[in-house]
């Protein structure tokens, strides 16, 4: 069974860099809220890494292109979520993509993750590639 995330508190600045925890991720990483937004889906997977929540990254991940196992790199060490670029992907549309750089640290060095993620609504927001 996988360790439990480990989450901040609800008051704590949201690890995706928008508000408040409690009100930003966290009812999304819990189930209680659907994102409302790919951009607002993509904020909680970048979370959702952040914190160690894979069944939060499986269960909004495509099946059709979702893997068989998903291990969080432990030795990241997650720093800054940076939108760059959102096209589509609103509470009318069926698609998205969101373009972002998540900033990071591995073993004393720094480093990024460039990456536009594509998004199909299908009962609520899941997260397909990203290239």
């Amino acid at each position: 069974m996988a360790d439990a995330p480990d989450l901040p508190d609800d008051d704590a600045p949201c690890p995706c860099g928008t508000a408040p925890f409690g009100v930003c991720c966290r009812p999304v990483l819990d189930v209680r809220r659907p994102a409302p937004t790919a951009e607002a889906l993509m904020r909680s997977r970048y979370t959702a890494f952040v914190v160690g929540d894979t069944a939060h990254l499986v269960r909004t991940w495509h099946p059709s292109t979702r893997p068989r196992t998903l291990t969080i790199e432990p030795d990241l060490d997650w720093r800054r979520l940076v939108i760059l670029d959102v096209v589509g992907g609103g509470p009318w549309d069926d698609t998205g993509e969101v373009e972002f750089v998540a900033h990071y640290v591995a073993d004393g060095v720094r480093g990024r993750l460039h990456e536009r993620s594509r998004f199909v609504r299908e009962g609520g927001w899941l997260y397909v590639d990203g290239f």
